[in-house]
């Protein structure tokens, strides 16, 4: 029996009770840009309280991406929305005394730390690990660094593009070009934003089970490294080596999205029995002996991919998508970032949703994409203005309203401005 695990969304985000397998947990989230916050978000996704601690001036990204052109959306742009939902924002200086004790009270009842700043930063502002330990022995604190603190570079900042670079990916990510270049995502923070909420739910489980808390450090440059490597280690697997590194599969070329009579398709025939019926499909039964053999379809595989592109110039790609149905070979048509809302399968599954922001207005978003039976991920928050939940989450820190009135009066806080 399939259990249907798709999960029913409310249209218009209200404060709800979170309900996922992380409910009751506290992380206090003093990431920014978009490496840490995604990996808040999923942990907010899962039902953790996040308490957003922003600058007065906010996220970086609050100013980088798509806004609407009436300006309503100052602060709130399209990545940070993508990235900032499920938290609570709280603005305050933390290069104020007065800024820095409200932080460590909130600390002081939170089971999870999260930063990516450079580690001399973070302790000059007093919040680094054994100061924290200091305050909750069992705390989880885990950092994403740009390159591990143990090695000569743990010093130097470390975005995105450096991390392509650096990790070997951007040498191997698009073979045709006649030089080096990018992905055209940010693919190195949202590997390592993933690796970072992993390390993350694996201390809070080591936590559940001895009552240990710990340090944790997920670097960006290590993560990339073994990301590209799996399948790039090659010959430099061995000692001594058994030639260079590389899957030659993949950097020889041929392995890329070709063209029909009408558009393009993305085919991979990788079983002998896809390889088989693919070349007997079309006509090439002089193939079917390398397409049977693993050895030869190796050896032979420009050949295996300059039959199939002069094949698939013949047919549309409705064609194609119904053959490769018949032959069970792996296909889809090529799909544009704009055409994706529109994508069928997407569509069936509830993958985009429209949402109701207080500030926004109606809003895309795409949903928790994992799924639990028991305990399912949600959107319960809205992306937050700046400061939007200062009052609140200062009062459960313990401060006094009188207190709260002088942090924000004298410029330590800021709550969210009146629209």
């Amino acid at each position: 029996m399939r259990l249907s695990l798709r999960n029913k969304w409310e249209s218009n985000v209200q404060e709800q009770e979170p309900r996922g397998p992380l409910a009751g947990v506290r992380i206090i989230d003093m990431t920014a840009v978009v490496l840490g916050p995604l990996a808040t978000q999923i942990l907010g996704d899962y039902g953790a309280d996040v308490i957003k601690i922003e600058p007065l001036e906010g996220d970086l990204m609050r100013a980088n991406g798509a806004q609407k052109a009436d300006g309503t959306t100052a602060g709130l742009s399209s990545i940070f929305l993508a990235i900032n939902r499920n938290k609570r924002s709280l603005a305050i200086d933390l290069k104020s005394e007065d800024g820095r004790a409200a932080v460590r009270k909130l600390v002081a009842g939170a089971d999870a730390f999260v930063h990516n700043m450079r580690v001399d930063a973070i302790e000059r502002l007093g919040f680094g690990y054994d100061a924290l330990r200091a305050l909750k022995p069992d705390l989880v604190y885990c950092v994403a660094t740009g390159f591990g603190q143990d090695g000569p570079d743990r010093a130097r900042p470390a975005f995105d593009d450096v991390i392509q670079a650096a990790s070997g990916l951007a040498a191997v990510s698009n073979v045709y070009a006649e030089r080096p270049d990018y992905v055209s995502s940010l693919i190195a923070d949202k590997t390592t934003g993933l690796a970072l909420c992993n390390a993350v739910l694996a201390a809070l489980f080591h936590r559940a089970r001895t009552g240990e808390g710990q340090y944790v450090e997920t670097p960006m440059l290590e993560t990339m490294a073994a990301f590209v490597l799996a399948e790039h280690m090659g010959g430099m697997t061995f000692e001594p080596r058994e030639g260079g590194a590389g899957y030659a599969r993949l950097l020889k070329g041929g392995r890329r999205p070709m063209r029909t009579k009408d558009g393009w398709l993305a085919l991979l025939p990788y079983t002998a029995e896809h390889w088989t019926a693919f070349v007997s499909e079309i006509g090439r039964l002089d193939l079917v002996p390398i397409a049977t053999d693993r050895i030869a379809r190796n050896k032979h595989i420009q050949e295996l991919y300059d039959a199939m592109r002069a094949a698939l110039e013949l047919r549309t790609t409705d064609d194609w998508l119904a053959t490769c149905d018949k032959l069970d070979i792996p296909a889809t048509r090529l799909y544009g970032l704009d055409d994706l809302p529109d994508h069928p399968h997407l569509a069936a599954t509830g993958f985009f949703e429209m949402h109701e922001h207080p500030v926004v207005g109606k809003m895309r978003m795409t949903r928790p994409p994992t799924k639990f039976e028991k305990s399912p991920a949600s959107i319960s928050r809205h992306a937050p203005q700046l400061g939007e939940h200062t009052r609140e989450i200062l009062e459960e820190a313990g401060l006094s309203g009188q207190d709260i009135d002088a942090l924000i009066a004298s410029g330590v806080a800021r709550g969210a401005v009146a629209r």
